[in-house]
């Protein structure tokens, strides 16, 4: 008697939702999605959703890491004899899988014992059961996109396909089409269970994924906060920053900046005030998540404050809370430490781009037709001395002393690049920089 790996629900699924083949993903591409049919793929999900959390293809790891980047069809031919044997799901048993890996040792698939043990035959035939659920799940969340993207939907439903999505994110299975289709639902549904997940410890390792599309969602919000003036509110940023027109979003690139009298004054009073922006403790551990994770804060802060006028106590009390429901983990953090090392990390990002602008102006003139060439050579004789003092207290290190190095045809800049390559008191890495460009 065979031993069926599949629920009977998933058994007994009617076409052409329990063929295995490649014939069905066709036959659902022609498929209208109509409310019976979105009712027949919500039917599949229900019967697809395991009990408990599920671990795709690693079962198969070994012998597809054996067969990476080779150029043979054996890996193709071994997945081949899963759906021969077995096509459909009322077929998925462990005495065929234990056909299969004969098949598979008749090949000689190298990762295949010889003979095959019983426990190897049982870890193939979960693996296989995990992946066809997989495998129908995606299909059927995808079926369910289509629909839900064309407004075939209602508010019943679309509950209905909330709950399911998040349960199949919280068991691991179709992640990314579960993740797709509460995208698609919008807000207010899609973005509620989005947060729910991201709260939720049973997400684990895909807590990334689900937080940068939900960001996406939550991204018109922030421009819409963006584009609003700020009356009353109290800024951060001291008043040298404030003016600047350079946008966080191109980095406050200063490209476009004509290089005279105007736009050198602007770069300089940038430094100075940069200079007076508080330096906080900052080891790049503002949360217990990955350094993506990180770099997800700070998209929140970015589009809430695009620009340093918009740099104000409300709007980082804002972006704090923001964070705090995309699930962050913030520690030894309150939202007067968050705000002052974001002010911090501004400061820096703009001196770096100062820096960058003023390294690459021809210095002693030549620019602009010749316009101002002494302004723009006597730029070297302050920006020596800021670039030093940024250096030693760590801001924008490598940018300043590129500038240094850019312009050490000038007494100033190589005296302000030795001492920085053998002062003992500063830290090693502003050491070896400075002496990796020292004359």
């Amino acid at each position: 008697m065979d031993t069926y790996l599949l629920p009977a629900a998933m058994r007994e699924l009617p076409p052409p939702w329990h063929d295995l083949t490649y014939r069905r993903s066709q036959a659902l591409e022609a498929l209208a999605p109509t409310e019976e049919r979105r009712e027949q793929a919500r039917h599949v999900l229900r019967a697809c959703l395991p009990a408990r959390r599920q671990s795709v293809h690693d079962w198969d790891e070994e012998l597809r890491d054996f067969y990476d980047d080779r150029d043979d069809h054996t890996l193709d031919e071994a997945d081949a004899w899963l759906t021969r044997i077995m096509p459909t799901t009322s077929q998925v048993t462990r005495e065929r899988v234990a056909r299969v890996v004969g098949a598979w040792a008749d090949m000689g698939i190298p990762t295949v014992p010889e003979p095959p043990t019983e426990q190897w035959v049982d870890e193939v035939a979960a693996g296989w059961a995990a992946s066809v659920r997989q495998a129908l799940a995606y299909d059927a969340f995808s079926f369910i996109e289509r629909a839900a993207t064309a407004g075939l939907r209602n508010d019943g439903e679309a509950e209905d396909v909330a709950l399911l999505a998040a349960a199949f994110v919280r068991v691991g299975v179709a992640v990314e089409a579960a993740v797709r289709v509460l995208v698609s639902l919008g807000r207010p549904r899609g973005e509620q269970a989005l947060r729910e997940l991201v709260n939720d410890d049973e997400v684990r390792d895909f807590r990334p994924y689900v937080r940068s599309r939900l960001l996406g969602l939550r991204r018109p919000v922030y421009e819409a906060r963006a584009r609003e003036v700020t009356r009353d509110e109290e800024p951060l940023l001291p008043q040298g920053l404030r003016g600047l027109p350079y946008s966080w979003q191109n980095d406050f690139d200063w490209g476009t900046t004509e290089p005279d009298s105007h736009g050198l004054a602007q770069a300089r009073s940038a430094l100075e005030a940069c200079l007076t922006v508080e330096q906080v403790p900052d080891d790049g551990q503002m949360c217990t998540d990955t350094p993506a994770d990180r770099s997800a804060v700070a998209d929140v802060v970015r589009a809430l404050m695009p620009y340093p006028r918009l740099v104000t106590r409300e709007r980082m009390n804002e972006a704090w809370r923001e964070c705090q429901s995309l699930g962050f983990e913030f520690r030894g953090m309150d939202a007067a430490c968050f705000a002052d090392v974001w002010c911090m990390r501004i400061a820096d990002r703009v001196t770096a781009a100062v820096f960058r602008w003023l390294a690459d102006l021809p210095q002693g003139g030549g620019v602009a037709d010749d316009k101002e060439p002494a302004v723009l050579s006597a730029t070297a004789l302050w920006a020596a001395g800021l670039a030093e003092r940024c250096a030693r207290c760590g801001s924008a290190v490598q940018e300043a002393i590129w500038f240094l190095h850019r312009t050490d045809d000038v007494p100033g800049s190589r005296e302000a690049l030795a001492r920085l390559a053998f002062d003992p008191s500063l830290p090693a890495t502003t050491r070896n920089t400075a002496q990796e460009w020292t004359p």
